[in-house]
């Protein structure tokens, strides 16, 4: 099998499974009781605490563990307009995940008015367009993603951020592409809040965390219990944050040595060179200097992406078309639409992420047989029909 699907998710790595599997047997305590079992539960918790937020340069104190991303972002978002009542207006992009645009699309039938910013062609942020939202005194919130989940392209989020700071807006960001892929230091970012998922970084599935900056204004999502200083009740899910925490430590790690994003960037490039100069009509979607080191986004003009995926899925090669939370459909990603693709290299794009578990012959192997595929799939589908 060679997965290339590390968008989706990550093989959760074997010391992580190690770390988790006492707190899945012997060690079941409810991190809230008093006793000896209970406590050992609470230390696992702050243990796990401490090592996301030294992963990502912030406080102990501004991390709340969710159950995932979509969660994180509905927390930031909702307990962000919580705090804020008389507001109703919201900045977003067109090329958010569905966890901040469903939320979003839902809030503006209760009133509030979505303002989305468009991108270029590279999927890079229109900043000028930016610019002329933020002065709105109505302006509750603007949510931007840092890195996007189907092209991997970065928005400069330090230069937006100054400016929504300029103006005094309140400024999410959806990091859950961006955390373990690229050095995060929240406490010295203009970013209000921040969304990360453990899955994403070779953790657990169902386990995240979103950071409030201290002395932010924000009103919890989830209200039950005393649990994340009573700002996410319920019952903490101790093996996963303890996946969490021992995923965070080993990101942090890797992230100091220049070499482990090299080494992925590098494989990226040469997976893509090898695509592009061996398989006609195929071109890189996004803005090939500002992405992160793993991803690449790839038309093949004239095909169906959903055609391509099947037939690699049928080799054991593991990739997508966009979003996993929206494949399946056999339209392009609102991604793609956003920056204007023609629809025959729209239809066509396929997204490659890799992992530090890639290796050089996986990626030669892919390269070595994928033109066989596509002309095959030219041969049977010309283009313009491989459509239903």
């Amino acid at each position: 099998m060679i997965y290339l699907d590390n968008n989706a998710t990550t093989q959760i790595h074997p010391e992580v499974l190690t770390a988790m599997q006492p707190w899945l047997g012997e060690k079941y305590g409810n991190p809230s009781s008093t006793h000896r079992l209970g406590q050992e539960s609470r230390q696992a918790v702050e243990q796990a605490r401490y090592e996301v937020a030294a992963m990502l340069g912030c406080h102990i104190s501004e991390v709340i563990f969710t159950s995932g991303g979509t969660e994180a972002d509905n927390a930031a978002i909702l307990g962000s307009l919580a705090a804020r009542p008389g507001k109703k207006i919201i900045l977003s992009s067109t090329v958010e995940h569905s966890a901040v645009r469903e939320p979003l699309m839902a809030l503006a039938n209760t009133g509030y008015t979505i303002i989305e910013i468009p991108v270029d062609g590279r999927g890079q942020l229109n900043i000028a367009a930016l610019e002329e939202h933020l002065p709105n005194p109505d302006v509750a919130l603007l949510t931007i993603m840092w890195a996007n989940n189907e092209t991997g392209v970065m928005f400069d989020i330090q230069a937006i951020g100054t400016l929504a700071a300029k103006h005094h807006v309140l400024f999410h960001t959806d990091a859950v592409q961006a955390a373990g892929k690229v050095p995060v230091a929240f406490a010295s970012l203009p970013v209000d809040l921040l969304s990360v998922s453990a899955h994403k970084f070779h953790g657990p599935k169902g386990i995240g965390a979103l950071l409030v900056k201290r002395r932010t204004s924000w009103q919890p999502l989830l209200r039950g219990g005393p649990q994340e200083r009573e700002r996410r009740g319920g019952t903490e899910n101790v093996p996963a944050i303890v996946g969490m925490g021992a995923a965070a430590r080993r990101a942090a790690t890797n992230l100091a040595s220049p070499e482990y994003t090299h080494h992925i960037a590098m494989l990226r490039d040469r997976l893509e060179n090898g695509i592009l100069s061996r398989v006609p009509d195929t071109a890189v979607n996004g803005d090939p200097l500002h992405r992160v080191a793993n991803t690449t986004n790839i038309s093949f003009t004239g095909l169906e992406a959903q055609a391509v995926l099947m037939l690699l899925s049928q080799h054991d090669i593991c990739v997508s078309a966009g979003a996993a939370c929206s494949s399946g459909s056999l339209e392009p990603s609102h991604v793609l639409r956003a920056m204007h693709l023609a629809e025959p290299r729209a239809h066509g794009a396929v997204r490659f992420s890799l992992s530090a578990f890639t290796t050089a012959a996986e990626v030669d192997r892919v390269i070595d047989i994928l033109p066989q595929f596509i002309s095959r799939l030219r041969d049977v589908l010309p283009a313009g029909n491989s459509r239903p």
